[in-house]
């Protein structure tokens, strides 16, 4: 019997305890786990800012927001590998570590979680009589540049900051749930440490999130200008993620020259998730296998005893290639 072989790997998965097989959680299951923890994580990175008073310092903000991704990170990152954030996954993707049809997936289900939880933070806005206008109230906590930017930083600035804050966040997400990376299981507390001191220095900016779901989630509920200025709250995060997953798929992971990583784990260009059900080929190996003792059967003209000493080699490294010890 061979060992199976998942379908969805996502690295992310490394943050359930235990050695054993990775469970696979269909895609249902994994893109509810995406859009609910991205609920949270926007009501709670958008709700401490537009309650605070004074709302004169990011730090409560930030602590908020990143504790929230450690929290989300912990209770579902075990099921979709705890993205919430459509950087992530693109450089996910670009890492070689999801499909890309379940990456487009993935951001369809941040965006609605994103929203859901922006629409209940707006309608909480509704009902206090002290708030006149809520989209004007929204427009607090809302990403922009130039004069929408609490201290007026230019495009180009607010552009740089979220090209590189991004592509920190996806490395810190990508280096920590690296499957040799020993200390994988505090990934969500580095990831949320991590985004927490970017918010920090973000929305002391221009309310820079690194994330375009949140970025959108906002947007959609306040003034007309928001819309105008988000598509650089798409185009700088996904930059930054597709430079950190190039980065990583090149020198963080280097392919050994069999193929494989230490712990038999597929490493090549192609994405983890790309591995399909070997059914077929387990039958191929097995049909090979019944085949080697009618091949040996036949006479040898040289070196019978070295043939014989071969074949348990070819189907020990058979056996080793679908179990995932070697590549």
């Amino acid at each position: 019997m061979t060992t199976p072989v998942p379908v969805h790997r996502d690295p992310a998965s490394g943050l359930t305890a235990g050695s054993g097989a990775e469970i696979r959680h269909g895609l249902v299951s994994r893109l509810s786990a995406e859009a609910f923890g991205s609920l949270f994580i926007v009501v709670a990175g958008l709700g401490v800012p537009l309650f605070s008073i004074p709302q004169s310092s990011p730090l409560p903000a930030a602590l908020a927001a990143g504790l929230a991704v450690t929290a989300a990170m912990l209770a579902f990152g075990y099921v979709s590998g705890g993205h919430f954030n459509p950087a992530v996954t693109v450089g996910h993707a670009v890492a070689g570590r999801i499909r890309l049809g379940d990456a487009a997936a993935y951001i369809g289900a941040q965006l609605v979680g994103g929203l859901l939880g922006a629409l209940a933070l707006f309608g909480i806005l509704r009902t206090l009589p002290g708030i006149q206008d809520s989209r004007t109230a929204f427009d607090t906590v809302t990403a922009g540049f130039g004069e929408h930017s609490v201290i007026q930083a230019p495009l180009a600035g607010v552009l740089l900051l979220e090209v590189l804050g991004a592509a920190i966040l996806v490395a810190v997400f990508l280096g920590t749930t690296a499957r040799n990376n020993i200390n994988k299981t505090a990934a969500a507390v580095a990831v949320g440490l991590a985004f927490a001191v970017l918010l920090q220095l973000g929305l002391s900016v221009g309310n820079a999130p690194f994330n375009p779901a949140r970025a959108t989630a906002s947007a959609l509920f306040s003034s007309s200008w928001s819309l105008e200025q988000l598509w650089l709250f798409w185009v700088a995060p996904l930059a930054g993620a597709a430079i950190a997953g190039l980065v990583f798929r090149g020198f963080a992971e280097p392919v050994a020259a069999a193929g494989s990583a230490a712990d038999g784990s597929v490493i090549d260009g192609s994405a983890a998730d790309d591995v399909e059900d070997f059914d077929d080929e387990d039958a191929d190996v097995a049909d090979e296998t019944a085949a080697v003792p009618a091949k040996a059967a036949a006479p040898a003209k040289h070196a019978p005893a070295l043939a014989a000493a071969d074949e348990p080699d070819s189907r020990d490294e058979a056996q080793e290639f679908f179990d995932g010890k070697r590549g």
